[in-house]
């Protein structure tokens, strides 16, 4: 449960204009909608893939790292792992497991038998995209558990998009057509207490300090 009086305290330490940024934000924000990097050899590509979250208004962004353990690139990603939830796997079934508990489909971003183009794909429930390695694609643990297939199209010579583009190109194309239907993909009200707690925290300076007073007065 959010503390809504350390809130009320912490928020003295801001703007109201960062307070106002911040609701507003907020407002437009889903988890509807979530991303999956499978394995990215990039350091780059993977935090390029974070900062299209954050833009494209996704809160949550799911990071398997079996093989290719690393941390964002900070300089790529422009300070969007402050704003977007990185939540962490050792392996893909874990990571799918995890989503379809919370009610996903799974849905591989990859050329196949049975695929959908981008502008055909129908939102039909909480959706998470998974998107694979730069050289050989997504898994055959995602593939074979995929409830559906997505890719773009594609008319020149060259097959493939980086990842960081494919991600950029589906988030803007999805979350468009997500905001105009009236499936329920806002963040629920606990969600948005939740996440104002967390960024006002992450913009005040000296945090910790601050933090240790107001236990004090308690």
């Amino acid at each position: 449960m959010i503390d809504q009086q350390l809130l009320t305290y912490l928020e003295e330490f801001i703007s109201d204009e960062r307070k106002q940024r911040f609701l507003e934000i907020l407002e437009k924000r889903t988890k509807y909608i979530t991303v999956a990097i499978e394995d990215v050899f990039q350091m780059h590509n993977t935090s390029a893939v974070i900062r299209s979250c954050e833009i494209f208004g996704v809160q949550e962004a799911h990071v398997i790292e079996g093989r290719n353990e690393k941390i964002l690139d900070k300089n790529i990603a422009l300070g969007a792992e402050k704003w977007v939830d990185v939540i962490s796997y050792d392996n893909s079934k874990s990571c799918i497991d995890a989503l379809r508990k919370d009610g996903y489909k799974i849905i591989a971003t990859t050329p196949h038998t049975d695929d959908c183009l981008l502008p055909d794909f129908e939102i039909e429930g909480k959706t998470a995209l998974f998107f694979g390695t730069e050289r050989d694609g997504l898994s055959k643990t995602v593939l074979d558990e995929a409830d559906g297939f997505l890719k773009i199209g594609m008319h020149g010579f060259t097959e493939s998009l980086n990842i960081s583009v494919s991600a950029a190109i589906i988030l803007q194309d999805l979350t468009t057509k997500l905001k105009k239907t009236n499936l329920d993909w806002g963040l629920t009200s606990d969600e948005k207490l939740k996440k104002r707690l967390d960024w006002t925290k992450k913009t005040i300076k000296s945090i910790d300090d601050i933090l240790t007073r107001y236990n004090e007065q308690m």
